[in-house]
């Protein structure tokens, strides 16, 4: 699993929100826990980035997780399994939203 630098195609708006955000290092025990949630089926396959993202978030204690990815990530429908996959492997599953969402914008 390898993972991709997208910054460059996204959009002005989504890059400005992004100055001054720390980027994380993709560790072993980060890929491990992601093929964790794959596994699981907490997450898909063919949805491996997302899973990182997800794992990223875990391993480094982020509270809130903010994505504009509705189907792998910010699902509700999916929520309850990624939860259950981080506190079985000893991790506090972060607070997944939009960024809109946690701002109330809409």
């Amino acid at each position: 699993m390898r993972p991709v630098r997208a910054t460059a195609r996204l959009p002005p708006k989504r890059l400005q929100m992004l100055d001054g955000i720390e980027v994380l290092n993709v560790t072993d025990e980060a890929i491990e826990f992601a093929a964790r949630l794959i596994r699981a089926g907490a997450i898909p396959k063919q949805a491996a980035t997302d899973a990182l993202h997800v794992a990223l978030a875990c391993v480094n204690g982020i509270h809130y997780l903010l994505t504009w990815n509705c189907k792998h990530i910010a699902n509700a429908e999916r929520f309850e399994a990624i939860e259950a996959v981080c506190i079985e492997s000893g991790y506090r599953p972060p607070i997944i939203s939009t960024p809109e969402e946690l701002t109330g914008e809409h």
